[in-house]
């Protein structure tokens, strides 16, 4: 039973600052794991996976997101089980973050500081990813 495949989609969520107009990336820390990451979950049995990206960004940072290119899938381990996190590049439409049980808190960073905060070195590549299908 360890050996089935955990389903999850997330979103690399990115607007352009309300000050400069330059580029930020949203990270969400989650106290449970007191770690930095994208938003991402679980998908729901039967949810297509930008579905649950979607819902995932919207229940882990109260932004609404206009979904653009889907991003490489990250696969690794996770509590002794493969899990598979598919991503896409999401523009923050519109919201506004209040903390919860599952996110304490968010930021909005520069892709060099995003990259410098991600806790896993996998989350790391899909920021270069994003900035450069951006700058296209």
């Amino acid at each position: 039973m360890s050996d089935i495949l955990v389903r999850a989609a997330g979103c690399v969520l990115w607007r352009r600052s309300p000050i400069a107009g330059d580029l930020e990336i949203c990270l969400i820390h989650r106290p449970k794991y007191d770690d930095w990451s994208h938003p991402k979950g679980k998908l729901k049995r039967g949810e297509e996976p930008l579905a649950g990206a979607l819902r995932e960004v919207a229940e882990e940072t109260g932004y609404t997101a206009e979904p653009g290119e889907e991003l490489p899938t990250v696969r690794y381990f996770a509590g002794g089980r493969p899990k598979q996190v598919r991503y896409w590049a999401a523009e923050a439409v519109c919201g506004r973050f209040t903390p919860n049980a599952e996110v304490d808190r968010i930021l909005w960073l520069s892709p060099a500081a995003a990259r410098a905060r991600l806790t896993q070195p996998r989350d790391r590549d899909l920021v270069e990813d994003v900035v450069h299908r951006l700058a296209v």
